[in-house]
């Protein structure tokens, strides 16, 4: 049996559950961190393994988060071993908490991290954390909400914690840890890095990449229309299918397709907080990762 280096766990994910999974030759798993492109890239999968926009479920459905404690580990089983297609599932866990098999294809996408804390900031507004923790069986929150800080503020917050990365994933230093886990094994012959702005300069152009990385045919005629279902807007059109919520936890679920832009939350800090995040980053993750995650 493969095991991973670590197990992850937090109060509505545990990456244990990945343990004794029966992988077949082809699957896709796609390891993201929260707001850096996951829904974008399973249905950037979608489209390429089906051939069609028609999808014949919510994207959720056919690309279950295997990690995620609101479903029972053995109805995600059950649902993936019966889908005759090439399988692909969505993981938060970093590449080292996954169980590595040869004949897997693993994909991990990077944003920058300040874009992903500004769209994660707006994300937590949108939960419906009553719901959450009945599907967990956690606690209520009790009381009304806390006022949120404003995002200028938060981001400041966000660059400084001390988190433990292992514990703390969202956190600038677990971000760090998830990409500079997949930048180590970049050069592995199924393992794919894919950068978020990539997508949003040639969204066709990396589609056609990872097709002929994966070995996945796709006829000339069929390249448009797939590639146009991919784009953000017709994504975010079809959230009630595409939106990564059949239980109810998201309170708006076109919401959850915010913006889809970059370089806003660098617009947020002036100059001596950015002077800071990079010598936060510089600390955390190696030069050459850096280059390329800021480019």
């Amino acid at each position: 049996m493969l095991t991973p280096a670590h197990r992850y766990r937090s109060d509505d994910e545990d990456s244990g559950r990945w343990a004794g999974f029966p992988f077949r030759d082809g699957d896709i798993v796609i390891s993201t961190r929260s707001k850096s492109g996951t829904t974008w890239m399973q249905m950037i999968c979608a489209l390429l393994v089906l051939g069609t926009p028609e999808l014949p479920a919510p994207l959720t459905v056919l690309s279950p988060w295997l990690d995620w404690l609101v479903e029972p580990r053995e109805a995600v089983f059950d649902r993936l071993a019966a889908q005759p297609h090439r399988r692909f599932i969505k993981t938060h866990t970093p590449l080292d908490g996954v169980p590595l098999d040869p004949r897997v294809q693993y994909v991990v996408v990077a944003r920058h991290p300040l874009d992903m804390a500004v769209s994660l900031y707006h994300q937590a507004g949108n939960l419906d954390r009553v719901r959450l923790a009945e599907l967990t069986g956690q606690p209520a929150p009790a009381g009304p909400p806390r006022a949120r800080q404003p995002v200028e503020q938060w981001l400041t917050s966000w660059v400084d914690q001390e988190a433990d990365p292992r514990v703390e994933l969202d956190s600038l230093p677990g971000v760090m840890l998830h990409l500079r886990d997949a930048w180590a094994r970049r050069h592995e012959p199924n393992v794919e890095l894919v950068h978020y702005d990539d997508l949003l300069a040639d969204l066709g152009g990396e589609m056609r990449r990872l097709a002929d990385r994966w070995d996945i045919p796709v006829p000339s005629e069929r390249w448009p229309d797939l590639v146009e279902a991919a784009t953000f807007g017709q994504m975010r059109e079809r959230a009630d299918r595409l939106a990564p919520d059949t239980l109810g936890v998201l309170r708006d679920r076109q919401a959850f397709f915010r913006q889809g832009a970059s370089g806003q939350g660098r617009s947020l800090l002036d100059s001596s907080a950015q002077a800071h995040y990079r010598q936060r980053t510089a600390a955390l993750a190696p030069p050459d990762l850096l280059n390329w995650l800021h480019r």
